[in-house]
Parts: C-alpha cells; sequence; structure tokens
C-alpha cells in the first residue's frame, strides 16, 4: 500500500511515517522545499508550492489513501497576514489536491485529515463528542470550520472521508510540551488564569496511531484526536512539575498579562474544551497513554 502524506515532515507526520513504514506502508509526501525530497523506496519526495497552485501529480501514482496534515503552525503571533496564512494554508491545500487528482482522474480510495477541537466553543462545563453543532466564535473556530469545509470536497471524488479533530498534542521535542515545562524548570511555571479551564492532550505516538487505525480500518467521520482523560490547566501544569521534580511556587498568570506577551493568540492557553474519546475507543482503538502522568514521564523522563 502505498499512502500520500501532506506535512510529512512536521510534528505528527514524522510519527505517522515511523508507524507507516513499521507497517511496511510507502509513503509518497509533499513538500514546498525541494532541499527535503528524498527517494528511497519506501518514502518518496515530491514538491509543491500551493500559494501558487504548483504540484508534481506524480504524487498521487499507485497511492490509494491520502493523510492530510498540512497546515501553518498556529503557535506563532497572529498578525492579520499570518492569520491569514493559516486559514489558506489549510483550505488551499485541499482545494489544490482535490482539482489535481480531479483534473488527472486519480482512483483515491480514502482521505483521512487532520483538523482541530478549536471547533469547539470554549466552556468549562461541556463535555464535546464529535456531533456537537456549536462552533467557537473564534479565529480559531472560524479555521477550523472553513478548514473542513474545504475538505469535505474530497467526498465529491467519491473517497471515504475522515476528519480527525487534534487536541493538544505532547511530544518531547516540539509541539506545547517544551514551552509549558520551560517556565517549569526554572521554577517559574505556573498555571493560567483561574487554571480550571480544560486541556484535552493526547500524547504524540497515540494520535499518529488513531491516524493508522483510522486509514486500516476504512472508517469514515469525525473523531476526537484527544485521550480519554481530559485534565484542567493547574492539574497539567501540577503534573508536569511532579514529573520534573520542581516545586511550584509562584501565583498564577494572569490573562492580561499574556495577552500583553502573546497578542490574540494568548487563548490557546484560556480556552477550555473537554472532549470526549469514546467514539473512536468504541471502534476499537486502544490508547497507550491513557492517563496524563504516565504519557508526562515517557516524554520528560
Amino acid at each position: 500500500m502505498t499512502v500520500l502524506i501532506t506535512g510529512a515532515t512536521g510534528l505528527i507526520g514524522q510519527e505517522i511515517v515511523k508507524q507507516c513504514h513499521k507497517q511496511e506502508i510507502n509513503v509518497h509526501y509533499l513538500t514546498t522545499s525541494k532541499s527535503k525530497l528524498s527517494t528511497e523506496s519506501n518514502y518518496k519526495g515530491f514538491y509543491w508550492n500551493p500559494k501558487n497552485n504548483e504540484i508534481d501529480h506524480n504524487c498521487f501514482k499507485g497511492v490509494s489513501a491520502i493523510i492530510n496534515l498540512v497546515g501553518a503552525s498556529i503557535s506563532k503571533r497572529w498578525t492579520d497576514s499570518y492569520k491569514k496564512e493559516i486559514l489558506e494554508s489549510r483550505t488551499k491545500t485541499a482545494q489544490l489536491l482535490h482539482d489535481t487528482i480531479k483534473a488527472h482522474n486519480y482512483q483515491i480510495d480514502h482521505v483521512v485529515s487532520a483538523s482541530a477541537i478549536g471547533i469547539y466553543p470554549t466552556s468549562l462545563t461541556n463535555y464535546y463528542e464529535e456531533d456537537a453543532t456549536q462552533v467557537s466564535d473564534t479565529f480559531l473556530g472560524d479555521v477550523v470550520e472553513q478548514w473542513e469545509a474545504a475538505v469535505d470536497g474530497f467526498k465529491t471524488l467519491g473517497c471515504k472521508l475522515a476528519k480527525i479533530r487534534i487536541g493538544l498534542v505532547l511530544a518531547k521535542d516540539g509541539g506545547a510540551l517544551p514551552e509549558i515545562v520551560k517556565p517549569i524548570k526554572f521554577g517559574a511555571g505556573a498555571a493560567f488564569g483561574d487554571g480550571k479551564q480544560w486541556q484535552s492532550w493526547i500524547h504524540v505516538q497515540d494520535l499518529a496511531s488513531i491516524f493508522m487505525y483510522v486509514l486500516q480500518n476504512q472508517l469514515e467521520g469525525i473523531y476526537n484526536g484527544v485521550a480519554p482523560n481530559a485534565v484542567t490547566n493547574k492539574e497539567l501544569t501540577k503534573a508536569a512539575a511532579s514529573v520534573l521534580q520542581r516545586p511550584l511556587i509562584l501565583p498564577n498568570i494572569p490573562k492580561f498579562a499574556m495577552k500583553l506577551a502573546l497578542g490574540e493568540m494568548h487563548i490557546l492557553l484560556f480556552e477550555s474544551q473537554r472532549v470526549s474519546s469514546q467514539k473512536i475507543e468504541n471502534k476499537g482503538f486502544n490508547f497507550t497513554y491513557a492517563n496524563l502522568r504516565p504519557a508526562l514521564e515517557d516524554l520528560l523522563g
């Protein structure tokens, strides 16, 4: 089997590539950087430049499924021009893939696309399942809604489609965790705001495994990519400090201070989404890291 992965060199992509190779699945990947093109027998790179609508359509040859992870990082300051990039790096890329498949009449059976739990409105009390219909009125809510709509276009090509709404991804060398633990390591760790906001986290290995599980079982529809046991920001901070054996002595960090430091993207730290993983579990998926402490021990140990 050969699968095409967009965003293969990113945090989640690298982990998925690893799991594909373990299961002897060949990977084609798209990259905007010609220096990242490699042509190993099971890992083949193809150039694209979505901004100019350029794509090497040979990337689809022999491919039966696509894992779509492409998208500019949301953890950079949200200037107006960068907000446009966050949106278009998700919607325009989906459109380009769709149009190229259609123009060259490639037969793709299954598309598994990333999405995000940022679509759910912030709430301390709601417990969100995939069929929740409200959409967050934040910039992120808007991005995810447009992103999912763009990805829905694949259905018109007769593909099976699955969307994985990703939570807070915990990984050793990237994403949020190194940023969360940096102040803790220097004895300056503290929760954000009142610390009561829910954080639906997932270990990067489990997240990659969900993508693989959905792919191999030909699942369709929306699945939340979060671990079964969400924690509050306060619990997350405490658990990280405990694993690192560092004290937490500072008062909580007020919202206005983070707003000054980060601008609009400070909402990433204060939004509260408690999200259910029940649907993917009901399909028979088992988490390696269902609880936070073992996940942190694995990543910070």
